[in-house]
């Protein structure tokens, strides 16, 4: 009795080809989990300029009807019925590192303060539409 040959394709998987696959999947792994991370903090910056924005329109809003009321004095409690939907609370806003930060409307355009009342723009630009307002 005469075994059959076996095909040259019915080998299998050797080592490398099997190690090249894992290699593979695992750097394709590591791209999607840095692009999740980076579309997250790109998110967190978009709703900062969101509430910044509001914020802004809402200024705005209460100088067009005060004209003479100057910005200095703008408090939230001002303000709050001029903001879009008419909320209950003043919109808030999370750094990288989900901490609140707190939105000044004594100036315009709002800008955010960190914890220890520095300017917070993670961007480092003050046009770019992420943690601020933006070219109004």
């Amino acid at each position: 009795m005469t075994r059959p040959t076996p095909s040259p394709f019915s080998k299998g998987l050797t080592l490398i080809e099997l190690t090249l696959v894992i290699s593979l999947l695992l750097v394709l792994t590591s791209i999607s989990i840095f692009s999740a991370n980076a579309y997250s903090e790109w998110q967190k910056g978009r709703k900062a300029s969101e509430a910044l924005r509001e914020v802004y329109i809402a200024q705005r809003l209460y100088l067009a009807d005060n004209p003479h009321f100057q910005v200095e004095n703008f408090t939230h409690e001002i303000l709050l019925p001029y903001l879009a939907d008419s909320p209950d609370s003043f919109p808030t806003v999370v750094d990288m590192n989900d901490n609140t930060l707190t939105i000044s409307v004594d100036v315009t355009p709002p800008i955010l303060l960190d914890a220890s009342g520095a300017v917070y723009d993670e961007s480092g630009s003050s046009s770019d539409s992420l943690w601020d307002v933006g070219n109004y």
